[in-house]
């Protein structure tokens, strides 16, 4: 058990909306939480949902395929969504209209004004709404913000990111709204600041049937009031799987590099004159030390004591409302072949 779990602390009821490839991670981590109870676990595939009752030793009274449902469920308390985005905004509203506690996995709707009216909805039923950046909750990103705000980077000059892979590609979303978010999420974080202009440029080779086509390769520009730049490369049709975040100031570098076995690094080291040459100095690296800890089980004893206490998240409605607008901005930019956007 997780030292921070108070024993004596409630169980909390919930019901979880999805078993797919993430929402199967979900199972498991609620399943091993002294203070999380399913009362019911939903999915449209039946045989998906057997299937994991043999692997988890699920009752089979609890398995459902109608959602609405399980909002019924007597009891229940809260509702954890890993459902496909497009799916967030009619489940999260009903799911809140029934007095319930929410957590959704990102992004929190495809509509910034259904964000937001989710949002406020949340604030009248006096229920939280907690979207799973679980990045947010990854100790390399906790320990980069702790280094970034002590002032060991120096001055914040530019970032960039690579998040590739080949695989899986989505149907519903281009690879901008798919994976791009992570990375924003971690720059503004890092940073403590929201852009105040965005860009994006991109293209579509695999699905250029789907309308004006899903984007399989996208370049993003993010500028805040700082001056501070990043770009980020997406794309899931690339065989060079990477998972690479850089913040770079005037004293050093910090990389988060998920593939290394180092993930967290810090670089330090700058530039000086002489004799007419910039030289290095002042050049040292470090691997940072990470707790073991696993995000998404951070994640789940967050919002159980958010539950359990009533109290906001730092990962809440609101915040996901940002990075929805923030992605629409970007979609805006795309399909104006790279034109700016401010915010």
């Amino acid at each position: 058990m997780n030292p921070s779990v108070l024993p004596s602390a409630r169980s909390v009821r919930l019901a979880l909306f999805g078993v797919g490839r993430w929402g199967a991670h979900w199972l498991r981590n609620l399943q091993e939480h002294p203070q999380a109870k399913l009362l019911a676990v939903v999915d449209p595939c039946q045989d998906r949902l057997h299937t994991l009752a043999r692997q988890h030793q699920l009752n089979s009274e609890i398995l459902l395929a109608d959602w609405q449902q399980a909002l019924q469920t007597p009891g229940l308390e809260a509702v954890v969504l890993a459902t496909p985005a497009v799916t967030h905004y009619p489940m999260i509203r009903a799911a809140l209209e029934q007095g319930l506690h929410v957590l959704c996995e990102k992004p929190l709707t495809l509509s910034p004004t259904e964000a937001l009216e989710l949002c406020e909805l949340a604030e009248r039923q006096q229920r939280q709404l907690v979207v799973d950046h679980t990045y947010l909750f990854h100790p390399a990103v906790q320990q980069g913000q702790r280094l970034i705000g002590e002032g060991e980077l120096g001055e914040l000059r530019y970032g960039y990111a690579s998040r590739t892979h080949l695989g899986p590609v989505r149907q519903d979303v281009d690879a901008l709204w798919d994976l791009a978010i992570h990375d924003i999420a971690i720059f503004n974080h890092w940073l403590a600041a929201l852009p105040v202009q965005v860009q994006a440029q991109g293209a579509g080779w695999l699905q250029p049937q789907s309308g004006a086509g899903l984007a399989d390769l996208v370049w993003v520009k993010l500028t805040y009031a700082s001056g501070f730049e990043a770009m980020i490369h997406l794309c899931w049709s690339n065989p060079d799987k990477q998972r690479r975040l850089t913040v770079t100031g005037s004293e050093g570098s910090l990389v988060f590099n998920e593939m290394a076995v180092a993930p967290l690094m810090l670089y330090r080291g700058a530039l000086e004159a002489e004799q007419g040459q910039f030289l290095p100095v002042r050049q040292q690296h470090q691997a940072i030390e990470l707790a073991p800890v696993e995000p998404l089980q951070a994640v789940c004893e967050h919002f159980l004591g958010c539950v359990q206490q009533n109290h906001s998240s730092h990962s809440d409605g609101r915040l996901g409302a940002k990075l929805v607008e923030i992605l629409a901005a970007l979609t805006q930019s795309l399909q104006q072949g790279g034109c700016p956007v401010r915010l």
